[in-house]
Parts: structure tokens; sequence; C-alpha cells
């Protein structure tokens, strides 16, 4: 695709919307450029400057559109290869457009919960776990995806069904087999959308609960003494032990945190007796 415009320059113009071009054609490329092995031009350049005007409401009257163009690039989910850099810059692309309708009402719900089932619907099946490639700059697509999930888990749109729907959700990426344990930020940034989830107050304790249980008791067992943890319990680990510390530390906590941290309490000194028995 030839570019109708030096792409570098718009972040200093002050991101302005280049004069005598046109809205869709830049947006084309821009979505083009979301896969491009170029960390330079597909971060620092065309998602930041999709986002950034996203926020701006450069695209309020046709973010349904937008955000649908968006979606197609979270298909065709295979290990290997530079396909992964285009999902993972349409995940976060599409989840500022579900945290621009949370602050302006721009989509019906069926929108947003569409957007939302896409972007969770690639997050379980990703299977390229890689952190970073050198020379073709960072992936994290797990991480990636737990942002936009955390931003659809603040959306007005959200009700006590899809709530814990979503929940379950990161859950799952959570146990899901790995080849190997994460090595990045992915256990803290899935604890991070699970607790913007939580913070709605629509789902019961016991509900939540449960779920913690679920992933407690994978790590559980595979704990010290009983030899090397499988990549999924070492991931599960590193997750309770992410979201003890949001619970605990974070701003702006759950109405059931002190339960909930007393659950979580208990399965990590069983797993780090040494350290907290």
């Amino acid at each position: 695709m030839m570019s109708t415009v030096d792409w570098r320059e718009v972040p200093a113009s002050g991101f302005r919307v280049p004069e005598g071009t046109s809205l869709p054609d830049l947006t084309a490329e821009l979505v083009e450029l979301l896969g491009d092995a170029d960390p330079v031009l597909r971060q620092d350049v065309a998602l930041t400057v999709l986002t950034t005007w996203i926020d701006r409401g450069v695209y309020d009257d046709l973010l349904i559109g937008l955000g649908d163009g968006i979606a197609t690039g979270l298909l065709a989910v295979r290990p290997g290869g530079d396909g992964v850099f285009r999902r993972v810059g349409s995940a976060r692309a599409l989840g500022r457009c579900i945290a621009r309708d949370s602050r302006r009402s721009l989509v019906p719900r069926s929108k947003v919960l569409e957007w939302g089932d896409r972007i969770a619907t690639w997050l379980l099946a990703e299977r390229d776990l890689r952190t970073h490639v050198p020379g073709k700059g960072w992936v994290q697509a797990i991480a990636y995806g737990a942002d936009a999930l955390g931003e659809l888990a603040v959306s007005p749109h959200l009700g006590r069904a899809e709530t814990r729907a979503v929940l379950e959700v990161l859950g799952d990426r959570v146990l899901a087999e790995v080849p190997f344990p994460w090595t990045g930020t992915e256990a803290d940034r899935l604890a991070h959308a699970a607790v913007r989830l939580i913070r709605r107050s629509v789902l019961p304790l016991d509900t939540v609960e449960d779920w913690a249980q679920r992933i407690g008791e994978r790590a559980v067992a595979h704990r010290p003494g009983a030899g090397a943890p499988a990549p999924d319990a070492a991931n599960a680990d590193a997750f309770l032990r992410a979201l003890y510390l949001v619970l605990a530390l974070g701003s702006e906590p759950p109405s059931i945190r002190a339960d909930l941290v007393l659950t979580l309490v208990g399965f990590l000194r069983e797993l780090h007796p040494g350290l907290l028995g």
C-alpha cells in the first residue's frame, strides 16, 4: 500500500489529522501498519496515532465501523511468524474503542459485547506467547489482551452475566496449557483486569471465591516437593501472587477484598510454606 502521508510526522505535529487527506484512507493505512514488523512504525506510530485519534473523538461518528474493521485483525490465530503483531495491535486498539464508548456512550450495547467476545475468543485461542522478538519489538499477547478485557471490565454495558463470563475467560487463560511459564507481565495484567471486574460488585463473594479456588487448586497440584511445577501451574501461582498484590495494595478496593485476600493467603501459604508458613 502506497502511503499518502509521512506517518512519522504525525506525532511531531501534535497528532493533527493531516489536511487534504481522506480519513478512511488514513485509517486503512494505520490498521494495516498495526501488523508491521518495524516496531517503530507499528507501536510508536500506527498504534499511538490510532489510539490518540480514538481518545480525542476523531472517530466518534465512525466508531462502530472502525471497531468492526479493527476486529477483523483478531482472526487467523497461528503460532510463529509476524501475524501476532496485527492481532495484538488490533486487541489494543479495539480496547480503546470500548474505552471511548464507556466515556461517551457512542455504541449500542450489543456491539460492545460483540467486540468483547471477539477479544475474549482471540485471547483464549492465542498460542504465540513470545514476550519479545529481537529486531521486531514486544509481543506480550496475553498481557495486552488482558488490558483490552480490562477496558471491557469497566464498560457500563456489562451486566452480571457478562461480568462473570469475562472473569471466567481470564481464569481459563491463566490455566491454559502452555509450553513454558510466562516471562513478562502477563500475571500482573491479568490480575489487574480481574480486579477491575470484581470491583463492579455485581458478583457475590462465593462466585468469586469459587473462581479463585479453581486457579488455586491447579497451582497447589504441583506445589514444592512434588517436582518441578507444570508451566500452567507456575502461571497459576504467579497469578495468585499478582492478584493478592493488586487487591492488597491497589486503590479503590472491591467490597469483598478482605474475604478474597484471606482465600488467596490460604493458597499462597500452601504453595510457599518455607516462606509464608
